[in-house]
């Protein structure tokens, strides 16, 4: 294991739970704007700063805001790639997801079998990630051509969860999508999954207030990614503060 999966492991083991800021690019004015709520997000007390998105995250944006939020960063800068191209020397490790309800063999395996020799050439750690898109989806269950889990049906994202930890992949994540209006995965779903499932279980989309991250957290997630929430402008740091007070103090009850 790399640094930053220790790093992972031992949080969720000490903490319980722990708040992955997402920073997407794209979804600000300017490349400034995405460095400072990303360099203000782990001031204020998130775990890690992803970076990434499903559309137009790569080349000379991707370098700047990346090594960027590195150098005022105290935290692991991940890389939570839309497609091969979302890959920069310049973050501490990256999800090599493989998307595992897609309709397209392209997102399961091809993709990953494109990017990982440019992975291993720049030495970035590659975090091996199964990756489930549940309803609504958003773009990148477009962009993915995902058959999503519906969200009544807790025990189809299980038995997903558990077919990738029982095929090696030594996280699971689950995504409602970017701001889905229904809200965020059903808690009912986040408990079969973490019930089912004994590596690191991350929990993203939908997750707007501190009151759904500390139930999130409750529910079984390891740790919670949120990104949309960061993007809506006001006070980045309270909003971190908060957020990351409520995921941490809901996961020392599960300590």
């Amino acid at each position: 294991m790399g640094k930053v999966e220790n790093y992972i492991k031992d949080g969720i083991a000490r903490k319980g739970g722990l708040l992955f800021a997402l920073i997407d690019p794209v979804d600000y004015k300017t490349p400034a704007e995405a460095i400072s709520v990303g360099a203000q997000s782990a001031e204020a007390g998130a775990d890690i700063v992803l970076i990434g998105g499903s559309t137009g995250v790569q080349g000379e944006l991707l370098d700047t805001v990346t090594k960027s939020i590195k150098e005022k960063s105290s935290v692991p800068v991940v890389l939570f790639p839309g497609n091969i191209s979302t890959v920069t020397k310049y973050a501490d490790a990256l999800y090599f997801m493989s998307l595992l309800n897609s309709r397209n063999p392209y997102w399961i395996s091809q993709a990953q079998m494109l990017a990982a020799p440019m992975v291993r050439k720049i030495g970035i750690e590659a975090l091996p990630v199964g990756y489930i898109v549940v309803e609504p989806g958003g773009t990148v269950g477009w962009v993915g051509d995902v058959n999503l889990v519906p969200r009544s049906k807790p025990a189809i994202a299980a038995a997903l969860a558990l077919s990738a930890e029982l095929s090696g992949f030594r996280f699971v994540i689950t995504d409602a999508g970017s701001n889905p209006k229904e809200g965020h995965i059903p808690l009912e779903m986040i408990s079969a999954v973490a019930k089912t499932i004994t590596v690191p279980y991350i929990a993203a989309g939908g997750i707007r207030t501190p009151q759904e991250a500390a139930e999130v957290i409750a529910a079984g997630a390891g740790a919670i990614q949120v990104g949309t929430a960061l993007e809506k402008g006001g006070d980045v740091k309270k909003k971190v503060s908060e957020l990351a007070r409520a995921v941490h103090e809901a996961g020392k009850k599960k300590v």
